[in-house]
């Protein structure tokens, strides 16, 4: 039988950020596949793009029936109490609406605990059971402040379910003082984007490829300064870098310093791309590295993986709960020397690793399918219960 689920995600991509939280959509269409969802996005847009106090889209979106709600606000962020309480007006006018349509979800799924808020308190209302997926880094970095504790503590501890993506994010909420049924979830890839796909190599260069949004958290300096090292006795690879400086760093810094480090022909810079053609990096590459100092999971290496790609990670909660020496390879964070021994062993053997082995394996564990019957058991169980 087929449930009704209605989706509240705390970020979504939009036209304010394409972006934002496109792993929970990701989420949202393997749910699609065993029940009928609806997304409910609520979010702060600029004052000049709202003509009135808010505004509502509604389209059906690769089968998914999403309703964005975008809201003015005095707040430059949307951070302050009042953007929270428009948030949380527009999200219960909007349910409001749907029971008065006869619409009813059998279960709430909100994605990180702020979207929970409004969550828990429809689903207490209305005696609709409330699953809540949790991705923030913030609970591995233990960066809550005491009032984003509380609003945790409550939110987390009055779900019927709690789907942390990894094994470490699980630990960590549950040293929040989080109690409940905790169950692990992954993120997903779609591999009807995402799989092998041949392609002829570029001059004889070997390709290495990073995606990632360039902030300190993903290592790149440590993988500038392997590459250095490697240069001085090969020069058979090529680095392609896909992202965005964010988070006190732009681009260009990691230009000017892969220029210093004598890089500059080395290291190509391309700046954010959309899922299509990150997708086709990945297919082109010959592996995937990225040396992160912390991650709650990593898209990205299941994406690199559902292409056939060997990849190259730190050995960090996260990843090191998938990434198998079949695979790829893990190497200690911060550690430029192993890292450098690492990829130099990579360029060499990449070929070994059967890019049909990994695909399958990644579409085994993270693939639509494969998370969208977990999710229906899931839902199934909430709703009997």
């Amino acid at each position: 039988m087929r449930l009704k689920i209605l989706f509240l995600p705390a970020w979504y991509p939009s036209e304010v950020s394409p972006l934002s939280g496109v792993f929970i959509r990701e989420h949202a269409r393997a749910a699609s596949l065993y029940n009928d969802v609806v997304v409910i996005h609520v979010y702060h847009s600029p004052g000049h793009r709202v003509k009135g106090l808010y505004d509502v889209s509604d389209a059906v979106e690769d089968g998914v029936r999403t309703i964005r709600i975008r809201y003015r606000c005095p707040s430059a962020r949307g951070y302050s109490p009042v953007s929270r309480l428009l948030r949380m007006w527009s999200t219960f006018s909007c349910f409001q609406r749907f029971m008065r349509e006869g619409w009813r979800p059998d279960i709430i799924h909100a994605h990180v605990y702020s979207a929970g808020v409004p969550a828990v308190i429809l689903g207490k209302h209305y005696h609709i059971p409330v699953v809540i997926t949790e991705h923030w880094t913030w609970f591995v970095l233990h960066h809550l402040t005491w009032e984003r504790r509380l609003a945790a503590r409550f939110v987390l501890n009055r779900a019927d379910v709690v789907l942390p993506v990894s094994e470490h994010l699980k630990e960590e909420i549950r040293r929040y003082g989080i109690r409940g049924n905790l169950q692990v979830l992954p993120n997903v890839v779609d591999t009807r984007l995402f799989h092998p796909e041949s392609c002829p190599s570029e001059d004889g260069h070997k390709k290495l490829l990073l995606v990632a949004n360039l902030s300190p958290q993903k290592g790149i300096p440590y993988l500038l300064e392997a590459l250095r090292q490697l240069s001085v006795r090969r020069a058979d690879f090529l680095l392609d870098v896909v992202g965005e400086g964010i988070k006190g760093t732009s681009t260009e810094d990691y230009v000017k310093l892969a220029g210093e480090l004598g890089l500059g022909q080395v290291v190509r810079f391309h700046g954010a791309k959309p899922k299509v053609d990150v997708a086709q990096f990945m297919k082109n590459c010959d592996f995937f590295v990225q040396p992160s100092l912390f991650e709650t999971f990593g898209v990205v290496y299941i994406e690199a993986m559902a292409c056939g790609k060997p990849v190259i990670a730190s050995n960090i909660p996260g990843p090191k709960e998938f990434i198998t020496k079949d695979v790829g390879i893990l190497v200690p964070p911060k550690d430029v020397n192993a890292l450098a021994e690492a990829i130099d062993w990579m360029l060499a053997h990449h070929k070994d690793y059967s890019a049909e082995k990994i695909a399958n394996y990644a579409r085994e564990r993270f693939g639509y399918e494969a998370v969208g019957r977990k999710l229906d058991e899931i839902y199934h169980e909430v709703a009997k219960s």
